[in-house]
């Protein structure tokens, strides 16, 4: 008998024998002058009670002892992201803000000579930077707090070449606090860029003064203004300029003592890669998966930085960033960069495992232009357009196997919700890794998303996807792919089919698929384009593509 039905009979015979206690001297005269043969009635009704329990308590046994216990989730995959990691690539788009007396002066890198008179944006609204950069998806907005130039944009104690000795604001301005305040009153992150690179500071070539000096300033912004959500730091160096050894183990550690929840960009991460160019394009391979030890900044392979190491030891995903405009800061004479062209980025950065760090730069009066902001409302409007619908969703989902069995946990109508908490996931050593997707009627597309569940670490290493005619029933290859990770996306000409499939073809370990989407793109040009498209790329071709993007 189970411990419900046992509960249940003590509360029923607690009630019965308060009842039968309760009962007058009348009436159990009353009930003596009966006929002896009806006194075995109510007898009757608790024989028959007592049946009931007993039965239902042999079945409640015979279920608890013949259930099968849960499958569970199977062995993540080493490496694996921190939690400051996984919540950076959720994040998928981050905003760069290049800003500082070149904004003045028509320069990109600073000579760190030009007086601090230069630098006043006298309508200067960090409010506006930070409104724009969320409506337009970024969840994080980075600052070049110093560039090469070595002006500071908040009042340092360790320099005078600064906001301080500006007339901007009479010289009490902080343009860091300004964006610190309206980043932590819209919610998104906060992310600081300090040039290793000073050209104006003193000590710079001295390897002991210069590197104290570096490390106060960071303490500076990682102590004043809030939480910090990423540290951007580069190798970047003009030629003939003095040698200087920067100690990035110990400025690593500092950055993660001062600000736990925070990540470090660079070269060699420790926790975000440069992705080895500056055009907005990564490679049609590419490993969240690295080895650290094969990285140096400012000398790392840009081959390997592109790809990833599915073999690598380290979690280190990649950041892809590009400006908005040719130059990096804002020029009079330079325009933004089409809708249709930042979407094409999208794609080859979001849409291959990376964030997309777009620079916007603020102009000389301190507000980001009309020019630039009307590309990012377009830019949200056709990607919104194109990813809002999933025809998948339409499908019956099945699959080649399941986990266990177990269709509610791990089934494969797991990849129709958003979120790396479910997923699909096949039984253990099988030959066959395949979703299929049955549509009532026929759908057209010409866009392919799939997502891993990273906090499981990264699987997949090649996929593809057919449909099925109709008419034949045969399979017909559509697209080819290699490696997944957080997001990938893939164009190709539009096909139209009532039947799916989505196979993987080879995975570090079992794979498990957390989202799939098909999608009607009506607006890139790869999309539109009917004539035979590259779909997938070898590594030298890749970096053949970067050399001629690099070159026109």
């Amino acid at each position: 008998m189970n411990v419900t039905s046992k509960h249940q009979l003590e509360i029923f015979s607690t009630k019965d024998t308060t009842r039968l206690h309760s009962r007058t001297e009348e009436d159990e005269e009353i009930v003596e002058e009966k006929n002896p043969l009806q006194s075995s009635r109510p007898m009757s009704l608790i024989t028959h009670f007592f049946f009931f329990f007993f039965v239902f308590s042999i079945v409640s046994l015979f279920k608890i002892s013949n259930s099968t216990p849960l499958k569970p989730h199977p062995l993540p995959i080493l490496p694996l992201p921190s939690s400051q990691q996984l919540q950076w690539q959720l994040g998928s788009m981050a905003m760069f803000l290049h800003f500082g007396p070149n904004t003045f002066t028509d320069s990109e890198w600073g000579s760190g000579k030009a007086d601090p008179s230069v630098f006043n944006p006298t309508h200067l609204n960090a409010t506006q930077w930070v409104q724009i950069a969320k409506d337009s998806g970024f969840s994080r907005v980075i600052l070049t707090a110093k560039h090469h130039d070595g002006f500071c944009l908040w009042p340092s104690e360790y320099t005078d070449y600064s906001v301080k000795s500006s007339p901007w604001r009479a010289g009490t301005g902080d343009v860091v606090a300004e964006l610190a305040s309206a980043a932590a009153a819209a919610g998104i992150g906060l992310g600081l860029y300090l040039s290793p690179w000073d050209r104006h500071e003193g000590s710079y070539g001295e390897t002991l003064g210069y590197n104290e000096y570096y490390l106060s300033q960071m303490t500076e912004l990682l102590t004043k203004y809030g939480e910090i959500k990423e540290v951007w730091l580069d190798g970047a160096k003009g030629k003939g300029e003095k040698y200087m050894e920067y100690f990035f183990d110990t400025w690593f550690s500092l950055i993660h003592q001062l600000q736990p929840g925070a990540v470090i960009f660079s070269d060699a991460g420790p926790d975000v890669r440069y992705i080895g160019n500056e055009n907005g394009v990564a490679g049609s391979t590419c490993w969240s998966l690295f080895n650290r030890t094969n990285a140096k900044i400012g000398g790392t392979d840009p081959l390997y930085s592109l790809e990833g190491d599915g073999f690598g030891q380290d979690w280190v995903p990649a950041e892809c960033d590009i400006s908005i405009r040719p130059g990096w800061f804002w020029h009079a004479l330079e325009s933004p960069k089409p809708a249709v062209q930042l979407l094409d980025i999208y794609y080859n950065t979001v849409g291959r495992n990376c964030l997309f760090l777009l620079n916007v730069p603020p102009n000389s009066s301190g507000l980001i232009s009309e020019q630039d902001i009307k590309v990012l409302e377009e830019f949200r409007e056709i990607k919104t357009s194109v990813f809002s619908n999933n025809l998948a969703r339409k499908a019956a989902v099945n699959s080649s196997s399941v986990r266990g069995g177990q269709s509610s946990k791990f089934g494969p109508k797991n990849v129709l919700e958003e979120g790396l908490d479910k997923y699909w996931a096949p039984e253990e050593k099988q030959k066959e890794w395949e979703l299929y997707f049955e549509f009532q009627d026929s759908v057209s597309f010409n866009v392919l998303e799939v997502q891993e569940p990273i906090q499981m670490g990264q699987r997949v290493a090649s996929f593809h996807l057919e449909t099925r005619n109709i008419g034949s029933g045969k399979w017909t290859r559509v697209v080819n792919g290699t490696t997944v990770g957080l997001k990938r996306l893939l164009r190709f000409p539009r096909v139209e089919s009532r039947s799916l499939k989505l196979v993987v073809d080879k995975a570090r370990t079992d794979p498990l698929i957390s989202y799939v989407g098909i999608y009607m793109d009506k607006f890139s040009v790869s999309s539109r384009n009917s004539s035979k498209i590259t779909i997938t790329r070898t590594l030298q071709e890749e970096q053949q593509l970067i050399s001629e993007r690099l070159t026109t």
